[in-house]
């Protein structure tokens, strides 16, 4: 649809960037700080681990005064959970609060609307030594770390999201499970508790902090059906209900996709539940949803031959498509990252429109970014101009989404500086803001403002982004 005049992205829109405690604060055994599964997560050879990351820890202060140049209205952060418990569900670490509370008022002295994910990829290792989600005291656990969190920062924190992308947990499990690849039946047990756990922290944060709004935060993507073929469209309705509408639908309606019921009962799948589970999840309504995107799928019939389940670009810790329920394929009309990521920006406002036309509530886009190598020069500078365009398309999409009447609040980009990316280290970056460092060469950590920081600088400005 075309349009003769784009609505602008509303006077309080929070403009802001996003990142993660493990991939970003380092510092992983200071201050009480216990060990959580990405302690244990094996890096590929040449690639850095999370011990220092970007040292966010100690540079904490410095970090929120470039925020602050950069004109950001928002900060979207994790906390890391064995901060605060270090074994999960025992004693109260007191520095670790005491951490995330200057942060926060770093954040509000400055304006800087703090928006907290509550848990990011990196579970308590007690817990997963305890049988992690699949075990149902995780939730109790969980449960008192909300507490924790909303008796410590309610009065500060007026944005929280429960769980960062619930369904990568799921989908793609690798990084998440040392040790052991739960199966699929295991998986979704994990996952009806992780529902669980996320509506009684909704329904508690609802009870402790009535000024305050919490929603979920997936990746959601649309799904393409590589055709016009009836049975390409069938196979991308079964993937976006899997992949994407679960994990929505529990949120806001709490209750289970009905299609995606049917498939965890032609698997063997369906996850064991408690007596009140049901009417548990259905009482927790969230205020608004968090949204993580970087790409669009394309996917195609299955066979049902052996052959649909296959490694994307060869990595064998990521596999798509499953057998009899969908085939991955390939788009020819989007360009690749480096790192073979797809890029679609007109993909953004199509998963908006879906999302928003589904549920109804506010989005706030808590994702989006361009993964790249990035060169420092001689005179110390980040020429990035291939970031620029990647998230100027993408604004300009969004904007496009705003004027098709999507209630969308926010964007927060990935990432406000450079940090470990799982699988490549310090080799792809995502920043604003450049970290003088490698894979096993510390240097010095020094910040360095990318061509990207001043040109974003400019949109927030302007509240606009050409």
């Amino acid at each position: 649809m075309f349009h003769n005049q784009l609505k602008p992205f509303r006077e309080d829109f929070l403009w802001g960037a996003s990142t993660s405690a493990y991939q970003v604060e380092g510092a992983y055994q200071e201050d009480g700080k216990g060990m959580s599964v990405q302690d244990l997560h094996e890096s590929p050879e040449g690639i850095t681990d999370f011990k220092v990351a970007s040292d966010h820890y100690h540079h904490m202060k410095e970090d929120v005064a470039l925020m602050s140049e950069l004109g950001l209205k928002a900060y979207r952060f994790s906390i890391a959970w064995t901060r605060i418990l270090p074994d999960g569900d025992g004693e109260v670490n007191e520095k670790g609060l005491m951490f995330y509370e200057s942060l926060i008022d770093e954040l509000n002295k400055r304006k800087i609307e703090p928006i907290v994910t509550m848990y990011h990829f990196d579970l308590p290792l007690a817990l997963h030594e305890r049988g992690g989600w699949a075990n149902r005291d995780t939730v109790d656990a969980f449960e008192k770390y909300a507490r924790i969190l909303f008796q410590r920062f309610g009065k500060k924190v007026r944005y929280w999201l429960t769980m960062n992308e619930q369904n990568v947990m799921i989908n793609h499990p690798n990084a998440m499970n040392p040790g052991r690849i739960p199966t699929k039946k295991e998986l979704y047990q994990q996952c009806h508790h992780m529902f669980v756990a996320s509506a009684k922290a909704t329904l508690l944060c609802h009870e402790m902090c009535p000024d305050a709004k919490i929603g979920p935060a997936p990746n959601i993507v649309a799904i393409y059906p590589e055709t016009c073929s009836p049975s390409d469209a069938i196979a991308a309705d079964n993937w976006e209900s899997i992949r994407c509408w679960l994990y929505y639908d529990v949120a806001v309606y709490g209750r289970y996709t009905p299609l995606v019921w049917a498939y965890l009962e032609e698997k063997g799948y369906t996850p064991e539940m408690m007596d009140g589970d049901l009417e548990l999840l259905a009482k927790a309504k969230p205020d608004y949803l968090g949204l993580n995107y970087y790409a669009t799928a394309t996917v195609s019939a299955p066979k049902n031959d052996g052959t649909d389940c296959q490694a994307r670009n060869g990595d064998q810790q990521v596999m798509v498509g499953e057998e009899g329920v969908y085939r991955a394929a390939k788009n020819p009309y989007l360009k690749q990252t480096a790192y073979g990521w797809l890029i679609d920006p007109i993909g953004l406002r199509v998963t908006l429109r879906r999302v928003y036309d589904r549920y109804h509530l506010p989005i706030l886009i808590t994702e989006n970014g361009l993964g790249t190598k990035d060169v420092l020069t001689e005179d110390g500078k980040v020429h990035d101009p291939y970031r620029i365009e990647y998230l100027e398309n993408h604004f300009q999409q969004a904007q496009l989404a705003v004027s098709d009447g999507v209630d969308l609040i926010g964007y927060c980009p990935w990432a406000l500086m450079d940090l470990v990316s799982t699988h490549q280290g310090y080799g792809k970056r995502y920043g604003f803001v450049y970290v003088n460092r490698e894979e096993d060469d510390m240097k010095d950590l020094k910040r360095i403002k990318k061509d990207s920081f001043y040109w974003y600088q400019d949109v927030i400005k302007k509240n606009y982004c050409s």
